[in-house]
């Protein structure tokens, strides 16, 4: 909750931020096409959840033209692959957060989660402790998803 009230408060909007750029590894943005692109979540409910967002700064899934959708869904067909790969998790949870009721943190940039799970995965340290485990680091997990998807 303190990250989606912080969020809220931001200026500036971390898609926007992270397609501006070219500073890829620095956003760890992980894959770019014509109107999405991939990035890592850097407040992640497990090892390798990303995010596919369009370019454009929309904040609705209606306002997006099909090209767009589809790219989306091509990006997030070419995701799931390397985590498969590089991961082999158990299952996969992908959705849209749409509107702050919904649970979106940023709800004027509309983006697809795409969140690996493994059996066992649930977590009694955030309810204990507020806090999350994550076995490996963000930057390793950038290196291994953006080398694996830039094949």
């Amino acid at each position: 909750m303190k990250y989606i009230r912080e969020a809220k408060s931001k200026a500036e909007c971390i898609f926007c931020k992270a397609c501006s750029t070219t500073e890829d590894e620095k956003n760890f943005v992980l894959l770019r096409g014509n109107h999405a692109f991939a990035m890592l979540n850097t407040y992640p409910y497990n090892n390798g959840h990303l995010m596919i967002a369009p370019y454009a700064h929309l904040s609705t899934l209606e306002e997006a033209s099909p090209e767009v959708l589809l790219e989306m869904i091509q990006i997030a067909q070419k995701s799931l692959r390397s985590l498969r790969e590089v991961y082999n998790p158990d299952g996969f949870n992908l959705g849209f957060n749409l509107g702050r009721t919904a649970g979106a943190g940023i709800e004027e940039h509309f983006h697809l989660h795409i969140v690996p799970r493994w059996d066992g995965d649930t977590n009694f340290m955030s309810v204990l402790a507020n806090v999350r485990v994550m076995p490996e680091d963000i930057r390793e997990t950038y290196i291994k998803l953006s080398q694996h998807l830039q094949k």
